[in-house]
């Protein structure tokens, strides 16, 4: 796999973990639930696709050779962009107004 491709793969994976807890109920996409999810829950669930996202894309650095060590700005970067990209979902949980 070229580097090119690795970082297609953790920008595509991103998009879409930063709407899965926008688009479904269930945990995850996995676990289904009794209740809606609270904005609360969606945000723990938002933080929970970045860590895995985060871990895929730390899989990959290894894969291709040395990890980079990080600092507190990566985090904070990564961080902006994942909600960035979780902005479609927000927008369709909670702006798009649906006929009923």
């Amino acid at each position: 796999m070229t580097h090119q491709t690795s970082i297609w793969l953790v920008l595509l994976a991103a998009l879409v973990a930063a709407n899965i807890p926008f688009l479904n109920d269930r945990w995850l996409a996995v676990i289904p639930r009794a209740n809606p999810k609270t904005l609360g829950m969606r945000a723990a669930e938002l933080f929970v696709c970045y860590l895995l996202v985060g871990a895929v894309g730390l899989a990959l650095e290894q894969y291709a050779g040395q990890i980079s060590p990080q600092g507190w700005e990566f985090y904070a970067t990564t961080g902006a962009l994942f909600l960035t990209l979780a902005f479609p979902g927000f927008v369709y949980r909670y702006l798009f107004k649906r006929r009923t």
